[in-house]
């Protein structure tokens, strides 16, 4: 079977490429088609495989400034046409990929989100000008053709993988078309509960993590902590760093720089309290590998989080995306008494073997329907 992968632009490591591993892992020797490439921001996690970005990727601006190239990613994307070489083809996408021209080849799409900058407007409140009044009414048909072409690429593609029941739901909105869920995997194998790691509760703190993205929400956590007067620790990197630090006026917050050694992440999770995840996500990565390692979540009752953490068992819910909110479950969550190895057995169910075997399986019969 020849195989062809295709993902957005590899020039950060998040959520979505460590799906996009999983997958590779399972093809190897597949090549991976995508718009940009960076291997000293992907950490070196895909120099072994054969990654073929497009041609802007000659263009540093691109790289480090990709939003701005937003208008001209899907003529670029199609532009990428696979003709006839290839059996199947599995797009990684929260937006362009999908657009992959596949010749006669089947193509699986698992799709973390439909393109948020066309589907959801106000995604881009947080991009410096897109909250100017001014700036979305000329942004208003550049939105519009991009939501066309997204709806029409979406056409293209066979079979519909969502990261979640609250994505698929939007695929059947904004698509029309139906989609299985396919939860992602957490490599449980690197994630997990060490009873020895777990510290005093006096000793213990509060934990965000994730890349520093307007819609994350980390502005709430830190304003709910400069008055709760614990222990936060926040882990990450991204471009609303500056912003964070000179709202976090407790002493208590501490910014701990982005963590590529996934022992060093293991024994955050570990060693905390709860996570903090007052965000709307499309799952939320950061979530089920908090729970692997025996976690308890506190989190806001929207998006991917509702479908991994269970109320009272493995953490707990607020229903406001307020810091006072968050204040009031903070002190709701000091009355229960969570089970940390219930907890990562739990999360066994996104564990990337099943999330292997899943896929194994809707591939053999997506190409047994040819």
């Amino acid at each position: 079977m020849r195989v062809a992968i295709a993902h957005d632009y590899l020039n950060q490591y998040g959520g979505a490429e460590r799906v996009l591993e999983a997958i590779m892992e399972i093809f190897p020797k597949a090549p991976v088609y995508t718009l940009l490439y960076d291997e000293a921001r992907t950490l070196g996690r895909f120099q072994k495989y054969d990654i073929r970005p497009s041609f802007l990727n000659r263009f540093e601006a691109a790289r480090n400034h990709h939003r701005r190239f937003i208008p001209v990613f899907p003529l670029v994307q199609e532009l990428t046409r696979l003709d006839d070489d290839f059996d199947l083809v599995i797009s990684s996408s929260a937006g362009f990929a999908k657009g992959i021209r596949c010749g006669k080849a089947r193509h699986i799409s698992y799709c973390h989100t439909p393109l948020r900058y066309a589907w959801e407007p106000d995604y881009l409140n947080g991009y410096s000008g897109f909250g100017n009044p001014l700036m979305k009414i000329l942004a208003k048909p550049a939105l519009s053709a991009l939501r066309w072409w997204d709806f029409n690429a979406a056409r293209n593609v066979d079979v519909f993988l969502a990261n979640s029941g609250f994505i698929a739901d939007r695929i059947k909105n904004y698509y029309k078309r139906d989609a299985l869920v396919l939860h992602p995997p957490v490599d449980t194998k690197k994630f997990y509960y060490n009873p020895k790691s777990y510290q005093l509760k006096a000793k213990s703190y509060f934990l965000m993590a994730g890349r520093f993205l307007h819609y994350k929400r980390f502005d709430l956590g830190i304003a709910a902590f400069n008055h709760l007067n614990l222990p936060l620790k926040i882990v990450g990197a991204g471009p609303e760093f500056v912003n964070l630090q000179k709202i976090a006026k407790s002493p208590l917050i501490e910014f701990v720089p982005f963590v590529d050694s996934t022992a060093k992440l293991r024994d955050l999770y570990n060693n905390a309290s709860a996570l903090i995840f007052p965000q709307v996500e499309d799952f939320g990565l950061a979530a089920a590998e908090a729970q692997a390692c025996g976690t308890p979540v506190i989190a806001y009752r929207g998006g991917g989080a509702r479908e991994i953490v269970q109320e009272g068992k493995t953490g707990i819910f607020f229903d406001r995306q307020t810091p006072e909110a968050i204040i009031e479950a903070v002190l709701k969550f000091s009355k229960f008494s969570f089970r940390r190895a219930g907890i990562s057995k739990t999360a066994l169910r996104f564990s990337k073997d099943n999330f292997k075997k899943k896929l194994m399986a809707i591939i053999i019969k997506t190409l047994q329907l040819q």
